[in-house]
């Protein structure tokens, strides 16, 4: 498998001390309308060869990149979850921030587990997202795409979520319940919203969850259950800055890529992937 931004970085630059550890995870199992998302970790890492080096004035890579094998998501989910957990919470423990590369949603409560448990503390989870994913086990499945965030919750997960617009009246309510923070993308779209700041009580640490379906189908077209209405690129990125300031960042996930032959969305993903790597390097300074 390919190594992340493997034509830019040196040797010192690859090693397991590297400060982001990239985990793929192509998982594909409760997917609900298209398919594809097991091609996405091997597709994003593919076209982050032809990335820049440079990315918001600063090299994030000249702090090191490690990209570890891809995890085995063959089994019961709750053994793939436990398998991405002690990933994520070993690469925590080394001082590294996991980066893990889908595969469908639902890997999000394996890395966050991972997280929470290697550091002992609260972490708030910050969602882009055309979904809330607050299903309570969607077609009977507690690890569905669709329900990872109502797990995360009953977990007592703080949830942010930006860029919602297709949700149901379980998830509605769930919202309410689970005291969510939530904009959703009608109102950050047509009033060119870049900038909403978190509440003052959401936890100082923070794991960032992006679904590329969070983005416009015009920008994001190859996932599986794209909406219209969605964020714009730099819209999305610049929610995820804001609300980062005063907030650290300890880890982080790309999920629903589903490529379709078409390398420019692949490289959108490789892009947006090593562009959160740059904010969360920047948060943590």
């Amino acid at each position: 498998m390919t190594p992340f931004l493997d034509s830019e970085l040196s040797a010192d630059e690859r090693g397991p001390r590297a400060r982001f550890h990239v985990i793929p995870m192509p998982l594909e199992r409760t997917v609900s309308y298209g398919s594809g998302t097991a091609k996405g970790p091997q597709a994003i890492l593919a076209a982050s060869n032809e990335l820049e080096r440079l990315c918001m004035g600063t090299e994030a890579c000249a702090h090191g990149i490690f990209t570890e094998p891809e995890v085995d998501c063959t089994g019961p989910l709750p053994q793939v979850m436990s398998r991405l957990a002690l990933r994520t919470k070993n690469s925590v423990q080394q001082g590294a921030i996991p980066v893990t590369l889908g595969g469908e949603h639902s890997l999000s409560y394996g890395a966050v587990t991972g997280v929470i448990e290697a550091l002992g503390c609260q972490v708030g989870v910050l969602q882009i997202d055309a979904h809330a994913d607050l299903r309570i086990a969607y077609q009977g499945e507690p690890h569905s795409h669709a329900s990872v965030m109502n797990l995360l919750a009953q977990d007592g997960v703080r949830l942010a979520q930006f860029g919602v617009r297709a949700l149901c009246a379980q998830e509605v309510a769930n919202r309410h319940r689970n005291k969510v923070f939530y904009v959703d993308a009608e109102d950050l779209v047509t009033n060119g919203r870049h900038a909403v700041d978190l509440p003052d009580d959401f936890p100082e640490d923070v794991y960032i969850s992006f679904d590329v379906d969070g983005l416009d189908p015009s920008i994001m077209p190859a996932t599986g259950t794209p909406v219209p209405g969605g964020l714009g690129y730099y819209q999305a990125l610049h929610l995820v800055e804001h609300a980062l300031k005063g907030r650290r960042c300890v880890g982080l996930d790309v999920v629903e890529l589903a490529p379709n032959g078409n390398a420019a969305w692949d490289f959108t993903a490789a892009q947006i992937v090593y562009r959160l790597m740059t904010i969360a390097q920047q948060a943590s300074v």
